[in-house]
């Protein structure tokens, strides 16, 4: 586990749920069917914590699973942590940290479930100069709520 002089923090995107970490591990992304219906994604992005506390808020729990639950916030939906009924590993959703940067996927999980069309989204074109600054004047215009 990498850990830091100071624990990382993460939370929802309403704020109503927070975390903090001691220290972060193994980081991937996994591909199988429940992942991605509970991420609403093409695959969840997961890094397993140590030292995790619920400093803000709770999280509610879904059981997804006979061997795992979810965790999400009850009033937004972030999808915030996957937790093993059978031992004390949990994960966190790496977007859900304050800084996902910290967490670079480094394996993928259950790859043979995957879409087919995941391993080519790196191929794929990025926009022309016109269509970012479309973009850039958009976004210019949008006042996020989340925190």
């Amino acid at each position: 586990m990498a850990g830091t002089d100071h624990p990382m923090t993460g939370g929802c995107q309403c704020g109503a749920v927070r975390y903090r970490v001691k220290a972060l591990g193994r980081s991937s992304i996994c591909h199988c069917r429940m992942c991605q219906r509970a991420f609403g994604a093409f695959y969840a992005p997961l890094v397993i914590v140590e030292g995790l506390e619920w400093t803000k808020g709770q999280r509610k729990l879904f059981a997804s699973s006979n061997v795992s639950q979810r965790g999400f916030c009850g009033d937004c939906g972030t999808p915030l942590s996957f937790e093993n009924f059978d031992d004390d590993m949990i994960e966190v959703a790496t977007g859900t940290l304050d800084n996902p940067a910290l967490a670079p996927p480094t394996l993928q999980i259950n790859h043979r479930y995957a879409c087919s069309f995941t391993d080519g989204i790196g191929t794929l074109p990025v926009p022309d100069s016109d269509t970012i600054a479309e973009n850039d004047a958009w976004n210019a215009k949008v006042i996020s709520r989340q925190s």
